[in-house]
């Protein structure tokens, strides 16, 4: 089963929330593709995701989850105890999503964005990049 997270291709925090997947998925149970990319348009399209979610969306099963729910589901497939995380999601989605909004929303102000450039990362990694 295929799992792919899109992410804003723009953003520095999202670009390193992706580094920290990868470094605690040896396993390879994630994939991942940019909003921005043509691959990451055609799953938005397919997903029915409404153009103006910028966040992450993870796809899992056939189905598209965002903001804390894909961040969460992401965890608790996460080597080490990221996925003790997992139990957030008793937490109603309204308030998880507002702590997410804040912070999606603040994002390019603390965080920054991308340069033109980026880390060319190894051939092993770059198989998991749609």
């Amino acid at each position: 089963m295929k799992r792919i997270v899109l992410f804003d291709g723009d953003c520095n925090f999202c670009d390193t929330n992706v580094q920290f997947i990868i470094k605690r998925d040896p396993v390879g149970h994630f994939y991942f593709t940019s909003l921005q990319s043509e691959k990451g348009q055609a799953l938005i399209k397919k997903y029915a995701i409404p153009k103006e979610v910028d966040s992450l969306i993870l796809i899992e099963n056939g189905k598209a989850y965002a903001k804390s729910t894909a961040a969460l589901r992401i965890a608790k497939k996460l080597d080490g105890l990221w996925h003790l995380l997992f139990i957030l999601t008793l937490i109603p989605r309204r308030l998880r999503d507002r702590v997410y909004d804040y912070v999606a929303q603040n994002r390019y102000k603390w965080f920054g964005k991308k340069e033109d450039s980026c880390a060319l990362p190894s051939p092993e990694i770059r198989k998991r990049f749609l």
